[in-house]
């Protein structure tokens, strides 16, 4: 209980994280697609409660385009600041990205695009164990495919490893 109490006192130096993502966005105007995926990320710390993040994104699923059904994946490399604070077994956190975003349709007929992306969202990791922690992530990203700006949600929960 000793190394516990003690564990919780020493700052960390950064995090690594790995889990499930669902993402809803447009692809082109009106029309909203439901994505399944993955979310990578790595922080590094500089202050106790300010670190660099960067965070790498895959979703895939399929969405009718004029009655047609094309299959997408969707990738993102977003890199920013995040602000947390250490509340016991508690570690809120808010963040802001930008970086670039890519995106591919096919359906017999291949296109992609890549573009300009930004975030801006937050979440709490709750320390099970150690420095192994359980999180749940909400971001807002924008990306700016096919000329038309999109506005998506993307909600991630996993494993993340403290050092």
């Amino acid at each position: 209980m000793t190394a516990s109490a003690a564990w919780s006192q020493i700052p960390t130096r950064g995090n690594v994280f790995f889990g499930y993502s669902y993402d809803r966005t447009s692809i082109v105007s009106n029309d909203a697609a439901n994505l399944n995926g993955w979310e990578a990320t790595l922080e590094g710390k500089f202050l106790p409660w300010i670190g660099l993040v960067a965070d790498v994104d895959g979703h895939y699923g399929s969405q009718s385009f004029n009655g047609t059904s094309a299959n997408i994946a969707a990738h993102n490399a977003l890199f920013g600041p995040r602000v947390s604070v250490q509340v016991k077994r508690f570690r809120p956190f808010a963040e802001f990205l930008v970086g670039v975003g890519h995106i591919s349709r096919s359906n017999g007929i291949s296109d992609s695009d890549t573009s300009f992306a930004d975030g801006v969202g937050g979440g709490l990791d709750y320390r099970v164990f150690g420095p192994v922690t359980i999180r749940g992530q909400l971001d807002w990203i924008n990306t700016r495919f096919y000329g038309q700006g999109q506005n998506g949600v993307r909600f991630s929960t996993g494993i993340a490893v403290h050092f």
